[in-house]
């Protein structure tokens, strides 16, 4: 067995402060830089997802539903793109191994939607690893961290939320995708976090 930690989108634009903030976001990217610094013995690589916009359409919208559709957000060049500071123990460790972009000019809220700099798909630079298990965390359980994680058992490994290590958006959104997740064979651990 191989595992990989993946972060999805822990992003000043998703934290308090951001254009789509979530509560606890920030505190959620404190713990994760933590999480990253403990992680060696538990998991042979960690990578990061980051939204990363120059177009994706009707995905951004003046009267937005929150579903599909959200203000502006994590612009390429923008500050809000960039990775929360709380995050920075991580990213500066060096055991980030790498970071996929999603979302140019799309909605894309799966990971497994985005690519490396050079282009490799995170399913494909995964595999390329022999990777078989995944460990995801970050924001929001509700939505992106959701989406990678089915997108992940699609793909064909197993999965596994550390709830304590995400933040949702809100309550009832949050336990209908931790319903979504447990029918789709996604293990859950730890309680998730929603600040109301």
């Amino acid at each position: 067995m191989r595992r990989a930690l993946i972060i999805v989108d822990v992003q000043k634009d998703f934290c308090e402060g951001g254009s789509v903030p979530v509560k606890g976001g920030a505190d959620r990217a404190a713990a994760i830089a933590d999480l990253v610094l403990r992680a060696e013995e538990e998991c042979d690589f960690v990578v990061a997802t980051r939204d990363h916009h120059i177009d994706p359409g009707a995905h951004f919208s003046e009267n937005p539903d929150f579903q599909e559709s959200f203000p502006v957000h994590c612009v390429v060049g923008s500050e809000g793109g960039e990775f929360h500071p709380a995050l920075a123990p991580a990213i500066d460790s060096g055991r980030v191994d790498e970071v996929f972009f999603k979302g140019a000019h799309s909605a894309s809220k799966s990971g497994f939607e985005g690519s490396a700099q050079d282009g490799t798909t995170l399913s494909a630079w995964l595999k390329a690893r022999d990777i078989t298990d995944l460990d995801v965390v970050g924001i929001a359980t509700d939505h992106c961290v959701k989406a990678t994680a089915l997108d992940g058992v699609r793909a064909g490994f197993a999965v596994r939320v550390l709830l304590d290590y995400t933040a949702g958006v809100a309550a009832d959104t949050t336990r209908t995708a931790l319903d979504e997740l447990r029918r789709a064979g996604v293990a859950l651990s730890g309680e998730p976090v929603v600040v109301a």
